[in-house]
């Protein structure tokens, strides 16, 4: 199940932004590939979601989850074999015989995790980012404003001129580097296999 943009047409408006009838169905499309773009960044959901990971096991007594913050967890298992032993403590699970054995373990995780509610200022990164791809989307009758992302480098006055150049974004869609770290130092980073259910 994918999850829900974190923001709305009606955020959107909330700043100030109209919204056409006509154009909700694409400013809905610009809202669900910003929050797609933000979680990447992320390294996690966001809101609040069950998810389905898979972690090597580490070391010692204690395994992290990302994602915080950790609601439940539901389900273990290492290497296929369901797990009981284990209790959840400070966002982490703790096992008392630890979480590998003489070879790497594979542990799955079904857990609830993520904010009940989506900050303030990760509702406003998103609709920023679909108001400029709507911004794009109507300057140009064929479509040909939401090719690559160039920006003025250079003006001139007298003899009127202009230089575009490319940040190398695509699209309105991609983080700068400042958010992407912003996001990452929020909420953890990354893992390699998540599944929302």
């Amino acid at each position: 199940m994918a999850l829900a943009p974190l923001a709305t047409v009606e955020d959107l408006e909330a700043r100030g932004l109209t919204v056409d009838p006509s154009e909700v169905s694409v400013v809905t499309v610009y809202l669900r590939v910003a929050s797609a773009a933000v979680r990447e960044a992320a390294g996690t959901a966001i809101s609040r979601t069950t998810s389905t990971i898979t972690l090597e096991g580490a070391p010692g007594q204690r395994l992290t989850l990302p994602g915080p913050p950790i609601v439940s967890v539901d389900a273990v298992t290492a290497d296929g074999r369901t797990l009981t032993d284990w209790r959840l403590s400070s966002g982490r699970l703790w096992r008392a015989s630890g979480w590998t054995g003489v070879e790497p373990s594979e542990i799955e995780v079904t857990y609830t995790h993520g904010l009940a509610e989506v900050p303030e200022d990760i509702v406003d990164l998103v609709c920023r980012m679909a108001a400029a791809a709507l911004d794009a989307y109507r300057s140009d009758d064929d479509g040909a404003g939401l090719a690559t992302t160039k920006e003025v480098t250079s003006e001139r006055l007298g003899d009127w001129a202009v230089t575009y150049g490319a940040d190398g974004r695509v699209s309105e869609m991609e983080l700068t580097q400042y958010w992407r770290e912003r996001l990452q130092a929020r909420f953890g980073g990354g893992i390699t296999s998540l599944v929302s259910r």
